[in-house]
């Protein structure tokens, strides 16, 4: 099993800057990537970021690209989230979630962090 706990969220004006955490435990042997995803009142969840454990390579959504960078320590075993220039459509529920190595779906998943983005 793992364990994802996620930090960082709050309210901030337009055009400011958070930094999200996810901080891994338990089995991180295990862990082939992990993502960040959001959703916002009424919207389905939207993927924002990956980051992939064995090269720390990252793929971040159209969407955000260019504002929100993921990134680990791996000393730490925590990925974060920058995210810059934050706009109110940004204010979501933030979630953390990683997959196995044997697995083609999201396995574990943080309890999730509020982002709220005031005009």
């Amino acid at each position: 099993q793992v364990q994802l706990v996620e930090s960082g969220g709050g309210l901030v004006q337009a055009g400011g800057s958070l930094r999200l955490s996810c901080a891994a435990s338990g089995r991180i042997v295990t862990i082939y990537n992990t993502g960040w995803f959001r959703r916002a009142p009424g919207k389905e969840r939207e993927w924002i970021a990956t980051l992939a454990w064995s090269d720390g390579g990252t793929n971040v959504a159209d969407s955000v690209k260019g504002r929100f960078t993921i990134s680990r320590d791996i000393t730490k075993n925590t990925v974060y989230l920058q995210m810059n220039n934050l706009k109110p459509e940004d204010t979501a529920v933030y979630y953390c979630a990683s997959r196995r190595r044997d697995s083609y779906t999201y396995d574990y998943w943080g309890q999730g962090t509020q982002v709220t983005v005031s005009s």
